[in-house]
């Protein structure tokens, strides 16, 4: 199944920024707040953060709406695409630009039928290259790959090899986006593997300083 990439408004390439609630919130050392994490994503957005990425695997249902919103609203304001990790539903109920699925969240098709043709539909692929081949032709408009380097985030991630970016690039013709404990000093390698988008976490949000760090990110594109 190949789209016509020409659907999609915008182009999958630079820094992928993904808002972790319990990234922010840990950082804050306080209550959540939806208007700490914007304010943390306008940082991340004015150091010329490509792509948004909200993620909450532990907020109710309200907070997680009101969070998306105030995102949502954001992004469209800065004209930069906001997708939500996991739930179709609310990424469609809100009118956000796409998802995010992993292995034990709904199938790629269906969450096709479900956001439309033009969405970004991006997919988990661990340290698969088959699962990548898959999630294509499923109609993923991007594959993620990673966890590259060890993990504060998600340190019980699977490890996967720069190798394997080698290796893909030649056959996988959607974007591909390189995530796992992602620093400044080791950005470059996965770039020049074949890295298309590099997503950050920690590499960003825990920074005392987001607009700079998200700089540092995206002039290496």
């Amino acid at each position: 199944m190949h789209r016509d990439k020409h659907l999609i408004k915008y182009t999958l390439k630079g820094l992928y920024a993904i808002a972790d609630a319990e990234v922010i919130g840990s950082k804050q050392g306080s209550k959540h707040c939806s208007k700490q994490i914007a304010q943390q994503v306008t940082n991340a957005i004015k150091g010329g953060a490509a792509l948004i990425q909200y993620r909450n695997k532990n907020g109710s249902e309200t907070q997680r709406k009101q969070d998306a919103q105030i995102l949502l609203e954001l992004c469209q304001s800065h004209n930069v695409p906001f997708i939500i990790n996991d739930d179709v539903e609310l990424a469609h109920s809100l009118g956000c630009d796409g998802v995010h699925l992993g292995k034990d969240d709904m199938l790629i098709r269906k969450a096709r039928e479900i956001m439309g043709a033009g969405s970004i539909i991006g997919a988990s692929c661990y340290d698969s290259f088959q699962n990548a081949l898959r999630a294509q032709q499923s109609g993923a408009d991007y594959v993620a790959f990673g966890c590259f380097f060890p993990s504060k985030t998600k340190p019980s991630a699977i490890p996967a090899q720069i190798e394997l970016l080698h290796s893909a690039k030649p056959h996988v013709y959607v974007p591909i986006v390189a995530i796992g404990g992602i620093t400044h000093e080791n950005a470059r390698t996965l770039i020049n593997a074949g890295a298309d988008m590099l997503a950050i976490v920690g590499g960003l949000f825990n920074q005392e300083n987001i607009e700079v760090a998200a700089q540092h990110y995206a002039r290496l594109f």
